[in-house]
């Protein structure tokens, strides 16, 4: 799965299955930009990833802002010259049963997880119209798929993941684009450390795999649709849950 030559740009890259993306790309040979809102996180992966003889830039951003989105996207490719794999991987959780949420943090996920994509993909799109070749990967969540109590929210900026990539793979495959998501399951991140360990039982029966997942699952099947091993694969959603949903 060589990606030698290609460039990617990795959101949320600080920490979780961002930085287990951006390793992986990295050690498959892709130049690797990668953004978050934690600089001192970012120059940290930049130093693993030069260490290990790898190619790699950080770039301080916050995705809900639309003007940082632009800026950094804008020095990526005047430093790399292009941007040919973008994995929309930025999520926050705010959760609350409907009738509770306040319109803030509806708001405040859906432009993270959501609204943010959508304008990354503007903001790349042109370079690999350009060259002909490109890899746009969105990572969703099994609660996309099935919904979830409590993330109205959330649920409803992974599934509208879901349906933009299906979309832009439309637009964009005439032109040798793919555009797809993954779906994790239950993965072993910051963001489900703060969960229970009843719960955590609780879902593991949930999973005929019988295991939680872990990052690295899932920045395999990341570097799997980045790669021209893929390249008759698009608008397509792939599950990473140890069975959690079939079908």
């Amino acid at each position: 799965m060589s990606l030698s030559g290609r460039v990617a740009f990795v959101t949320g890259a600080s920490q979780g299955i961002g930085r287990a993306c951006a390793l992986r790309l990295a050690k498959e040979g892709a130049a690797v930009a990668v953004a978050a809102r934690n600089q001192e996180k970012l120059n940290e992966l930049v130093a693993e990833i030069t260490a290990a003889g790898g190619h790699s830039a950080a770039f301080a951003l916050d995705v809900a802002d639309e003007e940082q989105i632009k800026s950094a996207v804008k020095s990526a490719i005047a430093q790399f010259g292009k941007i040919d794999i973008l994995i929309n991987n930025a999520g926050i959780t705010r959760d609350q049963l409907v009738m509770r949420m306040k319109r803030a943090d509806w708001d405040v996920v859906v432009q993270t997880n959501l609204t943010s994509a959508y304008l990354l993909i503007q903001q790349v799109i042109s370079s690999m119209l350009k060259q002909r070749w490109g890899r746009i990967i969105n990572i969703s969540s099994v609660f996309g798929q099935m919904g979830q109590a409590g993330q109205a929210n959330y649920a409803a900026s992974k599934a509208g993941l879901i349906g933009l990539a299906m979309a832009i793979a439309r637009e964009v495959g005439s032109r040798n684009i793919t555009c797809n998501a993954v779906a994790p399951g239950f993965i072993e991140t910051a963001m489900t450390a703060t969960l229970g360990e009843e719960f955590k039982q609780m879902a593991v029966k949930q999973i005929p795999l019988g295991r939680v997942g872990t990052v690295d699952d899932v920045a395999g099947a990341v570097a799997f649709l980045a790669s021209d091993d893929a390249s008759y694969i698009t608008g397509h959603v792939l599950s990473v849950n140890g069975g959690m949903l079939m079908g």
